[in-house]
């Protein structure tokens, strides 16, 4: 019972400080293409079509890269299948912790803890 509190606790406040302090200590990256484009508009403005032209490029390039196993438009069933995964799991998780609690059902307690903590994180990603 303390080692599944410790679980929930643990996915439920570490994404968030996790994500604190990564934006706290390690601060915004400063190379980013806005601040190169800017520093060409301040120093060398001829440049900045080329620029641009390229930074197009380059993330059309990342875009087809990304999308090369997708031929076309990925069907709507694909997208929805896709975006109820998670919830379903969680829902999953919280049915069978009630069933394992009140039938008591024994599973082994690694497994009952990943999908604690799984079921938390996705819960503190949505309240926090």
């Amino acid at each position: 019972m303390l080692l599944d509190l410790a679980a929930s606790a643990l996915g439920f406040v570490v994404p968030p400080v996790f994500d604190f302090l990564k934006k706290k200590f390690l601060g915004p990256d400063e190379d980013t293409p806005e601040a190169t484009l800017s520093s060409l508009a301040t120093t060398k403005p001829e440049i900045m079509p080329q620029f641009v032209d390229s930074q197009c490029k380059l993330y059309d390039a990342k875009t087809r890269f990304f999308n090369r196993d997708v031929v076309g438009e990925v069907s709507l069933w694909v997208r929805n299948l896709r975006s109820v995964i998670r919830p379903l799991f969680v829902i999953y998780t919280i049915l069978f912790t009630i069933a394992a609690t009140y039938f008591g059902w024994h599973t082994d307690q690694y497994i009952k803890t990943i999908m604690e903590i799984n079921a938390t994180s996705w819960f503190s990603s949505r309240f926090l």
